[in-house]
């Protein structure tokens, strides 16, 4: 049965192609991206798609600030959604801007956050190039990695089975060794089982199970970007793993640990299970032209507020805090520079081009006037503590070195400013 894939780019918000409504047969769809770190009942509609109740009985579909692929109705028809970013119907290059944010840990913690998927939903048929889930997860994966690496891998103590010639070492394997041994007439070996410390433990076996998958892999991706940085990368963290074996039971997947030391590991072990499961397990999947994708979604909102902490991060380093909390109030960045002190808000919006959101504006503004932020920043009451938006602009900045951050006044407002920073498109 052929299925009809609906293919339209995020921020659409119009009536549906007259064409496409033919595959649909209710009068309403919905499906709203769960926020991990809100409330439950916060979240945002990947997609709406209403049929009007007119003469016409048109179809109106508004997207939201996601990507991704997922059913409309299962085995009849899908939505495909595409990242674009202005009127000239650029395309946004997802995976550049991923890759340029992997270099900051803080952006580790955040991974589960950036996208979902419908692991329990059957698969859908896409081309290789029409793959984003794959090479998201792909880079992000290799980021982990070589953090990982550059921190040294995970040494830990694990079981060895190895038929010994002439000794005996830990517990004896009686029944492999009359197995395999005795009845073959090799009576000075015996089949041992002990611990070893190294770094050959499962995790680890588990990373270079999932690496060798991504390097299998990467021939496709290179169709879909002419970016060289992946092979680069893997160039970096292959060497660190020469010594680790990628032989591991599926069974032994489910039983992986981690620590506090590690704490790159839990993310990079949950994205190396994702890449197996994502190939099913089978590494000639890697190279296949026709992808089965299961249904998935990327919130570009949260992508970008990763992006912008990397621009930040860059130019002020650990200057800039992240995420800053107090009692159900999230700040996306506090700039504590002395004497560019700041609250800043990432609005992935491209309505601040020309004009504003005001509910934007309070809500920063708000964030201004928390004691907890006046305590950070060494303020004391009646000082104005300055509030900077930043915001999509193609024609605006490609980095924030040695920029004025308050060169744009928001106009009917004192010490607001705004910022537009360009992202990088295919």
């Amino acid at each position: 049965m052929s299925v009809k894939i609906l293919t339209y780019h995020e921020h659409y918000n119009a009536m549906l192609a007259d064409e496409d409504a033919k595959c649909l047969t209710k009068p309403y769809y919905q499906w709203c991206f769960p926020k991990y770190h809100k409330q439950k009942d916060d979240s945002k509609p990947c997609y709406t798609l209403i049929k009007r109740n007119d003469e016409h009985h048109k179809y109106f579909l508004e997207l939201g600030y996601f990507v991704g692929l997922d059913w409309l109705e299962v085995n009849t028809s899908a939505i495909h959604v595409t990242s674009k970013i202005n009127s000239d119907e650029q395309e946004i290059d997802i995976i550049g801007m991923l890759f340029s944010t992997l270099k900051h840990p803080e952006v580790s913690k955040e991974i589960k956050e950036l996208f979902i998927v419908k692991w329990e939903q059957p698969t859908i048929e896409i081309s290789q190039k029409q793959d984003i889930l794959t090479p998201f997860l792909v880079v992000e994966f290799l980021g982990l990695l070589k953090q990982i690496v550059r921190k040294g891998l995970k040494k830990s103590y694990y079981k060895v089975v190895q038929n010994l010639q002439g000794t005996v070492k830990g517990k004896i394997q009686v029944s492999k060794t009359i197995k395999k041994n005795l009845v073959n007439n090799k009576q000075l070996y015996t089949y041992c089982s002990f611990d070893e410390f190294g770094i050959n433990n499962k995790e680890n076996r588990l990373l270079k199970k999932a690496l060798q998958f991504v390097k299998r892999y990467l021939p496709s991706y290179s169709k879909i970007t002419n970016r060289n940085d992946i092979q680069n990368l893997v160039n970096y963290i292959n060497p660190a793993f020469a010594g680790v074996s990628d032989q591991i039971e599926m069974t032994e997947i489910k039983q992986t640990k981690t620590n506090v030391f590690y704490k790159e590991y839990e993310q990079a072990l949950y994205l190396a299970k994702l890449i197996l499961k994502r190939f099913g397990y089978n590494i000639s999947n890697t190279i296949q032209e026709k992808v089965q994708s299961p249904p998935f979604w990327i919130d570009m909102s949260k992508l970008f507020e990763l992006y912008v902490l990397g621009l930040l991060k860059d130019e002020f380093q650990n200057e800039v805090k992240f995420q800053f909390k107090d009692f159900g109030n999230e700040l996306d960045y506090l700039l504590t520079k002395k004497d560019s002190e700041m609250v800043i808000d990432a609005k992935y919006k491209l309505r601040y081009l020309n004009g504003i959101h005001h509910s934007d504006i309070r809500q920063v503004s708000g964030y201004a006037r928390l004691k907890k932020v006046y305590h950070a920043l060494h303020k004391k009451q009646g000082d104005v503590i300055d509030c900077l938006i930043i915001h999509p602009d193609q024609n605006g900045l490609e980095n924030l070195k040695e920029v004025n951050l308050k060169k744009t006044a928001i106009e009917k407002y004192y010490d607001i400013y705004k910022i537009g920073v360009k992202l990088p498109t295919i």
